[in-house]
């Protein structure tokens, strides 16, 4: 009776022992899947990106802006996570995202709480009766509005108020300020002078906040419609159409690609 011995092959024995900590094929593949699986835990959750898609917070946050948001920070404070990203509830100054009927998805800053009485003077904003500090605020050259730079107003001629919203807000004004409703906030673009918001539509509901923006992780540069400077700089360079030719200094256009500094600029 006969009986065959395997020699182990001498070049798979060396192979072994030079690449100890290489994984297998299913070590691998749970690895790849545990990545994902996290990723997609973080952006259903924790964190989500957003673009800047229009002026109306500048300066604060630009066109071109791209932004991770904490969509846990306002959610109920007995949800599994709040030791990672802590809950508190909305807060005057916050720079919120939520839903909104068109667009879909709206971000502003809250200036006014629910119970708070409210009036805007000469585009200063005025809470129960202090005037608000407000250094972000961006006041680009615009012809007079009534109904953006002094609100309430007793008369709307601007087609971009919403019917319904003024006559909500007359029946809410009191004295000439305008009381917040409980669960309700009132919120405006930094570009105070560009911005639809709720001088134009109405309240935010409280269940409609979704996030708050933490970061800004890139920002493409884009030139600003409402920055009346900018427009008059950027038309006086001379070749500045859609004409194919040749870029003299390709360092300097790919530098100019991105506004570099913002990266990593934390969003208040």
């Amino acid at each position: 009776m006969s009986s065959s011995v395997q020699i182990p092959d001498p070049a798979l024995h060396r192979w072994a022992h030079a690449h100890p900590h290489l994984p297998t094929l299913a070590q691998a593949l749970a690895s790849l899947l545990q990545t994902i699986v996290v990723a997609l835990f973080v952006l259903t959750f924790l964190l989500q990106p957003f673009l800047i898609p229009s002026e109306s917070m500048e300066r604060t946050l630009l066109v071109g802006d791209f932004l991770l948001f904490n969509k846990q920070v306002y959610a109920p404070a007995d949800r599994i996570g709040d030791w990672l990203l802590p809950y508190r509830p909305v807060q005057r100054g916050d720079i919120i995202v939520f839903h909104h009927a068109q667009p879909p998805m709206l971000i502003k800053r809250v200036v006014g709480l629910p119970g708070d009485r409210l009036r805007i003077s000469g585009g200063h904003v005025i809470v129960n009766g202090v005037t608000l500090d407000e250094p972000y605020v961006a006041l680009e050259p615009a012809p007079p509005n009534s109904a953006r730079d002094n609100f309430p107003a007793s008369i709307y001629t601007d087609p971009d108020v919403d019917p319904d919203w003024w006559r909500q807000v007359e029946s809410l004004t009191q004295n000439g300020e305008l009381l917040v409703p409980q669960g309700e906030y009132f919120v405006l673009g930094d570009n105070r002078n560009h911005s639809l918001d709720s001088r134009f539509w109405g309240f935010v509901p409280r269940q409609a906040i979704i996030a708050r923006p933490l970061v800004i992780y890139f920002s493409l540069s884009r030139p600003s419609s409402t920055d009346v400077q900018q427009v008059a700089q950027i038309s006086s360079q001379p070749g500045v159409d859609d004409r194919l030719g040749h870029e003299p200094d390709l360092a300097e256009r790919l530098a100019g690609f991105a506004r570099w500094r913002r990266i990593f600029h934390v969003v208040h």
